[in-house]
């Protein structure tokens, strides 16, 4: 399922929804390689979002709720991790 951040796509997987305290809550994995690991992380530091799943024409703001990731390096070439992310709506 594609998740845009800002007019970022990603790809994700593992996507869960659901409303929590009256505020969507949007969890999910995705990969990162060492070729676009500084374009995420500089992404993900900004931690105010603008979220849309097309497939399912939601959109919301949100901030970083938890953040996970397999590994720690993806500075050396042709690495490969993957990141967790809930994002709760603003």
């Amino acid at each position: 399922m594609v998740i845009v951040l800002n007019n970022h796509e990603l790809i994700a997987r593992d996507v869960k929804l659901k409303d929590q305290n009256e505020k969507t809550e949007l969890s999910f994995y995705f990969k990162v390689t060492s070729e676009t690991y500084h374009d995420i992380t500089v992404l993900l530091y900004e931690n105010d979002f603008r979220v849309q799943i097309p497939e399912k024409n939601i959109t919301f703001s949100a901030t970083i709720g938890q953040y996970a990731t397999s590994i720690n390096n993806l500075y050396e070439e042709g690495k490969e991790g993957d990141f967790f992310l809930l994002l709760v709506e603003k």
